[in-house]
């Protein structure tokens, strides 16, 4: 009986797979297995020389590796890192602006060596000449100064002793009374002013004011009487009170309706001084007083002539 070939092939196959799968269980197993620890006999482990002998000191550190650092990667830039080990977002802006002040600083940039020490020397006597121009414009400065002092304490001394004093009205170069006349209806309160004409032509130290001048007074008051000072006529500084031509006494006659509050005002004055403590009933009158001042009025009717005559009070006047 002869046999086929190909089932001889087939079966050295199958053979092969055979030995093979039972020899790598056999191996697998014996790996698994660990060693047996016997009762009497601690088992040590193998002692390896694995330390190289060199021949020369020269070999050994030519054998020698490189230790390199090892350090965790940083989460920052390291561009923007200062020398500190710092982090800084804005570190390249801060490099660059100080590249440029330096620049400035230096005026330009000098790559040569010998040019950089003749800018160094050509700025240490620049400053030097500085400071003494600097100098020489401060003691010029001060100087002038010292000058201008001197000659301003000169100019108040001139005009110091080229001062005008106060001229005083001379009764006996200037008219000792004037007839005017009130210069339209008027309702004047107190301290407000009142407007007259001159009636005559008239003389103040000499110089002529002619008729029709218009001259202003201002008015105070007390009881039954309404007072006008007249303290210049025409730019002329004067002291002049004016006198009722029909009565011959100072001010204006009130009529009866306006005597009431005008004795109001001189009691008002007198209230001024009272200043008791705990007495709210004098406090009350003083406020009603001092409201009717406020309140009253005087009513001038027009062409109403008055007198004027020198304040014989003024020291400004020289009497004859």
């Amino acid at each position: 009986m002869k046999i086929e070939k190909n089932k001889i092939v087939f079966s050295s196959i199958l053979l092969c797979i055979l030995l093979f799968i039972t020899a790598y269980a056999v191996l697998v197993l014996d790996g698994e297995q660990g060693p047996e620890l016997e009762a009497d006999h601690i088992p040590v482990p193998e002692i390896r020389n694995e330390q190289k002998i060199y021949d020369s000191k020269l070999d050994a550190i030519n054998d020698m590796k490189a230790v390199r650092p090892t350090h965790a990667p940083s989460v920052y830039d390291e561009d923007l890192m200062d020398s500190t080990g710092l982090y800084d977002p804005e570190l390249l802006d801060k490099k660059k602006m100080h590249l440029v002040d330096s620049i400035y600083k230096h005026g330009r940039m000098q790559y040569s060596k010998g040019r950089g020490e003749t800018l160094e020397a050509d700025s240490i006597a620049f400053s030097q000449a500085g400071r003494s121009k600097t100098k020489k414009v401060a003691d010029h400065i001060e100087d002038k100064e010292t000058e201008v002092a001197s000659k301003t304490l000169a100019l108040e001394h001139q005009l110091f002793f080229a001062s005008h004093p106060i001229e005083t009205v001379d009764a006996r170069s200037s008219d000792q009374i004037i007839m005017v006349r009130v210069d339209g209806d008027q309702t004047l309160k107190t301290d407000q002013r009142l407007r007259m004409r001159l009636i005559q032509d008239i003389k103040i130290n000499n110089v002529p004011i002619p008729k029709n001048t218009r001259i202003y007074g201002f008015v105070s008051f007390k009881p039954n009487r309404t007072l006008i000072r007249i303290e210049n006529i025409d730019h002329h500084p004067v002291k002049f009170k004016a006198f009722d031509l029909e009565d011959g006494s100072e001010g204006i006659y009130l009529k009866n309706n306006f005597r009431a509050e005008a004795t109001n005002e001189v009691v008002n004055d007198i209230v001024d001084d009272i200043n008791i403590t705990g007495m709210p009933q004098i406090k009350g009158v003083r406020k009603v007083f001092q409201r009717n001042r406020r309140s009253f009025r005087a009513n001038i009717s027009d062409n109403y002539r008055l007198i004027l005559k020198y304040d014989r009070n003024n020291l400004n006047i020289n009497l004859p």
